[in-house]
């Protein structure tokens, strides 16, 4: 008799399937830039539409004709850089050799940490000089600034984002940098490829039929014991194997999608984006917004990562915009 088979159930991509650390997507890896610039910036999820384009990219079937594309808006309000980190190669890795904070730190950071009364700003340059020929790996920490926003948030996060370049002169653009607002416009512009980081809806505990596709089983007599289920658990020594799908936690996942693609950097006081009423679950979108190509892991309101294209693509250019829906996808 013929060896019975099927497919696998479920990926091995991601695992284990646990519930990330935090609601702040945490970017593991950056790429190698010999420019020096910023290599990461970070808005919020608002929803997702259509727009109707011309395709522009010559080896495409479509060039010239117009296709529509779906969306993802996201509202990237300018970051604050609050300060700057310097790190050196160790055997065991990266390791800390000074940092810089700004003189004067944004009120709201006292949401976050105590902000003490005086920072001592000569002190940390001092230091962060004499370790400069060991530096190379240079990080600026920026504040969010959500009362720009329209989701009526206060508290901003706070996270690095890596500089490109050669040590030394990375670190005197970071500090030229320090204190001052940083905009979206600075890291990215139309046409670009970036990468999405961020946390996914969370779905809470499910069964294995949600979380790893099984199929179901009859529902006559044989299977009393459920048809949402498994039929069997397979070798249990020495062990069950890990690939044994089982119920627990679905969603909440950190999840990176590359090279997405930018279609358009705006501000709502030149285009209106906002449909009518607003944004189901967000809001408003008051400031500068930015329009991605596809869609973008987890729900409205969430803080969406944005990293320079660590699998960069050849540049391509950007379709044509001719109409934008202000209906949020899919219609209500």
């Amino acid at each position: 008799m013929a060896k019975g088979h099927r497919p696998r159930r479920g990926s091995r991509a991601y695992w284990p399937r646990k519930r990330a650390r935090s609601i702040v997507a945490r970017v593991r890896r950056w790429p190698k830039v010999e420019e020096v610039r910023l290599l990461g910036f970070a808005g919020y999820k608002v929803g997702m539409l259509h727009i109707v384009g011309v395709e522009m990219h010559k080896n495409s079937p479509f060039y010239g004709q117009e296709r529509v594309y779906a969306a993802t808006v996201l509202e990237v309000p300018p970051l604050r850089v609050v300060g700057v980190r310097v790190y050196g190669r160790t055997p065991y890795g990266l390791k800390a050799l000074g940092e810089v904070w700004a003189k004067e730190l944004p009120k709201d950071l006292e949401r976050v940490f105590t902000v003490p009364r005086e920072v001592p700003y000569e002190e940390q340059l001092k230091r962060v000089e004499s370790v400069k020929d060991k530096v190379e790996h240079v990080r600026v920490i920026v504040a969010t600034q959500p009362r720009l926003t329209g989701i009526g948030k206060k508290k901003p996060e706070l996270f690095e984002i890596a500089v490109g370049g050669p040590g030394p002169k990375a670190l005197e653009y970071a500090l030229s940098l320090l204190g001052k607002e940083v905009s979206v416009t600075d890291v990215f512009k139309e046409g670009d490829y970036c990468d999405v980081i961020a946390v996914t809806k969370g779905k809470g505990f499910q069964g294995v039929v949600k979380r790893f596709g099984v199929a179901q089983m009859p529902r006559w007599h044989k299977h009393r014991k459920g048809h949402r289920r498994i039929g069997s658990v397979g070798p249990t020594g020495p062990a069950i194997m890990f690939t044994t799908p089982f119920a627990g936690q679905t969603g909440f996942h950190q999840r990176t999608e590359y090279n997405k693609l930018i279609l358009k950097i705006s501000d709502v006081a030149k285009e209106n984006i906002n449909p009518p009423g607003g944004w189901p679950h967000y809001g408003l979108v008051r400031g500068t917004y930015m329009l991605l190509a596809g869609s973008v892991p987890g729900p409205p309101k969430r803080l969406v990562k944005l990293r320079w294209p660590i699998r960069l693509l050849r540049p391509r250019e950007a379709p044509r915009i001719v109409y934008i829906s202000t209906q949020p996808w899919p219609p209500r």
